[in-house]
């Protein structure tokens, strides 16, 4: 490796050394809790798939280049070079961690495994080896957000054809104006994903609760955040940011992903609106009696997987269960549940990459709490959730069906007159 390219990951390390990560990497006891607490480590029991084994590859380096021991007894506390082999293993820790932070609520200390991968991927950022996917689609959003009108009419022409479903399920007269766009002072700006299930579904629920909304131009998936780059995190985030200023909303909706959602809620500081989760939209409209719905319509065993970021990470636990029992007469719980909640495998970005194969294994945990419920319908609220759920369902041959949180609502919505 080059001395300017370990400069410039020296400096990575360097800039990222805060109070909390000195600590996180100087109190791990190594004490084997996080062993136990981790899907990957229960789907492949290697050391190297353990939280305390992914840190140690980013402890070794900081002890190398940020402490006088580092420097002049490198073989005391194990520190380490920067070179493409230990890269390599860079990359191996960071891309096996979804950042679930399901070893953190069990962590005697709460060393943050989570924060200490976010160095790992910046310095593969920096490197320029991490994932070519989340790179690819990080830079698309930005470049989306730098040329946003050229976008506009043909994306206008998308939602004018997905009003007509909206249409339809609701038997209204006409499908325009269902879906607005650019809607000055609206109460709601809903920023929804690429798919159209994920705008079509909330748009069902907005109008059906009679909301003052309007959609956002921007997908709320963040990839930057997936991929490890802070200047993009920040860039795609501030798009929807300004978006929302612009039309002075008075609360942004995020979809169901919990990253996105999480990224925006707790991540950007002080926003001058209000940050709210689809699914606690739904549970308020619900509750204030602006939805209804078919009680007890759905028979079949239902159980609900907590999306880590929405739930282990946002606090959003009991509003989904709450819409989930006014639908279904057979409602399972998994165990454990809500913080301890197993992660399915699937966030962080991994769901994005060519890694089946590992995502299955991984998602054992996830598997036998599924099997356990007896469920034959697993409900959740979160994008990548639900395709990491498929992918397990596949993988382990599972005789269940797996629905959005808002899918399941529309499904049994009690249609109002369009009166």
């Amino acid at each position: 490796m080059e001395k300017e390219k370990i400069q410039e990951l020296k400096s990575i390390l360097k800039s990222r050394l805060n109070r909390p990560l000195r600590y996180y990497t100087d109190t791990c006891t190594r004490c084997g809790i996080c062993y136990d607490s981790c899907h990957a480590f229960y789907g492949i029991p290697k050391k190297e798939y353990s939280p305390v084994g992914r840190a140690e590859v980013v402890r070794k380096l900081l002890k190398k280049y940020t402490r006088p021991s580092g420097f002049l007894f490198p073989y005391w506390g194990d520190a380490m070079k920067l070179g493409d082999a230990v890269l390599d293993q860079v990359f191996e820790a960071a891309w096996s961690c979804t950042g679930c932070r399901r070893c953190m609520v069990n962590c005697p200390f709460g060393i943050d495994t989570g924060q200490i991968m976010g160095v790992a991927k910046h310095l593969l950022i920096e490197n320029g080896t991490a994932p070519e996917e989340l790179i690819m689609l990080a830079d698309a959003a930005v470049e989306k957000g730098k040329s946003i009108d050229q976008f506009k009419e043909g994306y206008k022409q998308v939602i004018h054809d997905l009003e007509k479903e909206v249409q339809k399920k609701l038997n209204l007269p006409s499908p325009d104006g269902l879906i607005p766009m650019e809607k000055q002072g609206a109460d709601i700006l809903y920023v929804g994903l690429a798919g159209a299930h994920s705008i079509v579904n909330p748009a069902i629920i907005f109008n059906a609760a009679k909301a003052n909304w309007t959609l956002s131009f921007f997908e709320a998936v963040n990839f930057g955040f997936f991929a490890g780059d802070p200047d993009k995190t920040n860039f795609i985030a501030q798009r929807i940011i300004k978006e929302a200023m612009a039309l002075n909303v008075k609360e942004v909706v995020i979809v169901e992903c919990g990253t996105a959602f999480r990224i925006l809620r707790a991540l950007m500081g002080k926003l001058p609106f209000r940050v709210s989760s689809i699914v606690e939209v739904i549970h308020r409209y619900v509750e204030e009696g602006k939805v209804k719905l078919n009680k007890n319509s759905v028979s079949e065993p239902v159980t609900y997987h907590d999306p880590c970021q929405l739930g282990r990470n946002g606090g959003v636990f009991e509003e989904p269960r709450a819409v989930i029992r006014k639908i279904v007469s057979d409602y399972r719980e998994m165990s454990p549940t809500r913080e301890q909640n197993w992660c399915c495998g699937g966030g962080g970005g991994l769901v994005a990459l060519d890694n089946e194969d590992f995502r299955i294994k991984t998602g054992k945990a996830k598997k036998d709490q599924i099997v356990a419920t007896g469920a034959k319908i697993v409900v959740t609220a979160c994008e990548n959730c639900v395709s990491q759920l498929k992918t397990i369902k596949g993988g382990y041959g599972l005789d269940i069906e797996v629905k959005y949180l808002s899918e399941l609502v529309c499904e049994n919505l009690a249609i109002q007159s369009s009166e």
